[in-house]
């Protein structure tokens, strides 16, 4: 292969630092969108000017456009495009507040969504690329209290797949990720829990084992037991396989579990359209 230019959103730290830092250890060369300055200091001491990061904040919709533009007119344009860029948010249907739900959407879709939309016009007119959307089996199924989260992942793959037999044509391909668990932060400073309503104390029983939401102390926890999950990097090492298969899918499951995961949801699924009498499920 060729040497590629991955653009990476939210490439600061976990699966986004893991898919930046495998495409370098590959040969590549790395335009990292990070929130914070200094977190990749390393990767840049490493690999030099192979890495670029820049500051962004997806669902800032301006901000994306000037800093694909400056990108693609400093560096070029880029080959791989991966939205990774997201976080999770916990909290039954009724807790949830407007703007929790708001910036919920404004990070995890449209700011996929922004970043797609600024850098189609510069792969349309050299007729390659990939765009690689970072999703979750969350988008096959869904998890009580994780209802906006799934909303999200849902949205993004039927934008996805429409989008991807809208490009084909162009010479552009899209692909979704559906992750299982990482050993990232993604349970950590990357979750955001809402308000708690006392109806909802089973729920959260059932499925966080504590009535409440969890206090910060409760969450560094959870995100030091997340390091015996697989690590980012099979994820990252699994998208570069994958972007190396001669004809690859739209949709490509990965992580431990995940597989079963969409398997159950689809079951579930369905069972349910067989309730229907009309309903014939497909051989």
């Amino acid at each position: 292969m060729t040497e590629r230019l991955w653009f990476v959103t939210g490439a600061g730290r976990g699966l986004g630092r893991a898919f930046a830092e495998v495409a370098l250890e590959h040969g590549d060369r790395v335009v990292a969108t990070i929130r914070q300055d200094g977190v990749l200091d390393d990767l840049v001491k490493e690999y030099g000017d192979r890495l670029v990061t820049r500051r962004l904040d997806v669902s800032v919709r301006s901000e994306v456009e000037a800093v694909v533009a400056e990108v693609v007119s400093t560096v070029g344009t880029p080959d791989v495009v991966v939205n990774n860029a997201g976080y999770g948010l916990v909290g039954a249907i009724e807790e949830l507040s407007e703007q929790e739900i708001r910036d919920q959407f404004d990070v995890n879709l449209f700011g996929a969504v922004w970043v797609t939309q600024a850098v189609l016009p510069h792969l349309r007119a050299r007729g390659s690329g990939r765009i690689v959307q970072v999703s979750s089996v969350g988008a096959v199924g869904y998890l009580p209290l994780f209802g906006a989260y799934n909303a999200t992942k849902w949205a993004l793959e039927g934008l996805s797949a429409s989008l991807a037999a809208e490009v084909a044509p162009l010479g552009i391909g899209v692909h979704l990720l559906q992750l299982g668990g990482f050993a990232t932060d993604w349970a950590g400073s990357s979750m955001r829990f809402t308000t708690a309503n006392p109806a909802y104390d089973e729920t959260r029983a059932a499925i966080l084992g504590m009535p409440a939401y969890p206090t910060p102390e409760l969450i560094a926890e959870a995100s030091a037991e997340a390091a015996t999950e697989e690590s980012p990097r099979v994820a990252a090492e699994a998208l570069l396989a994958f972007l190396d298969e001669p004809e690859p899918p739209l949709r490509k499951v990965i992580g431990a579990g995940a597989h079963e995961m969409v398997r159950m949801a689809l079951a579930d699924r369905r069972d349910d359209y067989r309730r229907d009498p009309a309903f014939t499920w497909p051989a």
